[in-house]
């Protein structure tokens, strides 16, 4: 998708780890990414802040409530945000805008019933197991690095697949135990 802004200005909304890592990938192929992010300071890790700072074309602006996107309904022109320190009300001209807030994941009713991060990301091994055998998670509620919709996709097929292999392997037990 970045691809489709290759020499224009774009922004991301999101100051996390997943905000300044796509500021830094898209800074590779647009002309320019101003990062805003709601908090007074950027919540990603030191080292992707400083990548971040270090190239000449991303702008991170803070305390930036996003309020409107403009656009002639077919493409964004541009972006308005409120300076939450000032109050004053600013643009910025632009050709896309990327999303990346970052969420908590909805798992808080499985708490105490599978392993979790202490972000609530349920812990899964390389078949998309829990630690409760039998039962599997994908996508963006497991620990798996990198919260994108292909990765989703494939930690889905991927869990699918362990968990037909687990019923393959564990009818037999099933069959022994209804007789």
């Amino acid at each position: 998708m970045a691809s489709l802004f290759k020499g224009k200005r774009v922004a991301v909304i999101g100051g996390g780890n997943s905000g300044i890592e796509a500021a830094i990938d898209l800074a590779n192929i647009v002309e320019h990414v101003t990062v805003l992010e709601f908090d007074s300071k950027l919540r990603a890790d030191e080292v992707l802040q400083r990548k971040a700072k270090s190239m000449g074309n991303i702008t991170i602006i803070t305390q930036a409530q996003t309020t409107e996107v403009k656009g002639d309904g077919t493409r964004v022109s541009s972006l308005i945000y409120t300076d939450r320190a000032s109050g004053e009300s600013k643009e910025v001209i632009l050709a896309g805008i990327f999303v990346q807030i970052g969420l908590v994941p909805n798992t808080e009713w499985l708490k105490g019933v599978v392993d979790m991060t202490p972000r609530g990301e349920i812990i899964v091994d390389e078949r998309g197991q829990t630690s409760i055998p039998g039962v599997f998670a994908a996508g963006d509620v497991t620990h798996t690095p990198y919260k994108q919709i292909i990765i989703a996709m494939g930690s889905g097929a991927t869990a699918s697949l362990g968990a037909f292999d687990y019923l393959i392997r564990h009818s037999e037990e099933t069959d022994v135990k209804a007789a």
